[in-house]
């Protein structure tokens, strides 16, 4: 088995491992945000990976420009959960249509 293949599987398993979090555990925004993150992780080790293999730069450049998505999905998605704290106590996603205005 080649580096490349081991890679991959690694960053297969990091995604993996995300979409479980999210289908596993739905109560708890906080592994939901967390899960999300590391399925983003994974995306952007496979464009920088493939990039420096392809000796090609728009791989880096796309993971970074995921990486600033991913840094405003995290603020937006506290301050929800925050907003969301103030109003019920607790941060189970139970009663989340509260927040709908």
């Amino acid at each position: 088995m080649s580096y490349r293949t081991k890679e991959m599987l690694l960053f297969f398993l990091l995604f993996i491992i995300g979409v479980t979090g999210i289908v596993v555990n739905r109560k708890n925004i906080l592994t939901l945000l967390m899960s999300i993150e590391l399925m983003l992780l994974a995306i952007n080790l496979i464009f920088i990976f493939y990039s420096v293999s392809f000796e090609d730069i728009f791989g880096q450049l796309f993971a970074f420009f995921i990486l600033v998505v991913a840094a405003a999905e995290s603020a937006v998605g506290l301050s929800i959960l925050v907003a969301y704290y103030r109003v019920k106590g607790s941060i189970a996603i139970q009663y989340i249509n509260l927040l709908r205005g």
